[in-house]
């Protein structure tokens, strides 16, 4: 069982426990990180976006959790509530600075960051794959970033979309059969 499914441990983190809230955004952020940068991809070639919004909403959880109070829905249900909020507030202002693009002053020292090829290469199949995404209606999308990016259970899943976990479950299955119809073998040539 994962903390976030510790509705002791989310009490106790409310009531301003500090080792518990501690322990609660440790095990939220990751899941966080990987939410947003499904959702946000990468922006000049690197996730700092996605990862600034994660940590924009660890903060917000972090304001919101003494006035938590649990209401029959998973706690996952409320952070990726903020988290969507948040995911969508970066992308209008992205869409707002789009026209403003700043430059990097140049090194000191040589770059330990993957080489020009490989970028490339990670920047197109982000590309592509989230071109792929954008193609899925929208809550197909969010299962599928919730569900295989977060890792979340289709129970947990279907709180925050309002659907059963069996209906998360036949959405998804139908959301990856439609992805490998439009991918089709674009993606074989993709290297491992």
């Amino acid at each position: 069982m994962t903390v976030i499914q510790q509705p002791d441990l989310v009490r106790r983190a409310a009531a301003g426990d500090p080792a518990a809230t501690a322990t609660l955004l440790t095990d939220v952020r990751p899941g966080l990180v990987r939410y947003c940068r499904g959702r946000l991809g990468r922006v000049g070639g690197a996730y700092t976006t996605a990862d600034d919004v994660a940590q924009e909403v660890c903060v917000a959880v972090l304001r919101a959790l003494p006035r938590y109070r649990e209401q029959g829905v998973p706690f996952a249900a409320f952070v990726y509530g903020i988290a969507a909020h948040k995911v969508a507030d970066a992308q209008r202002a992205a869409i707002r600075d789009a026209a403003v693009t700043p430059t990097d002053a140049p090194l000191d020292q040589p770059d330990a960051a993957p080489g020009p090829e490989q970028q490339v290469m990670a920047t197109d199949l982000a590309r592509r794959l989230s071109a792929l995404l954008d193609r899925l209606p929208d809550v197909q999308r969010e299962i599928i970033l919730l569900r295989v990016a977060v890792g979340l259970s289709a129970d947990e899943v279907g709180t925050i979309v309002g659907m059963t976990a069996a209906a998360v479950r036949m959405a998804q299955s139908r959301a990856l059969a439609r992805l490998r119809t439009l991918a089709g073998g674009s993606l074989d040539e993709v290297a491992a």
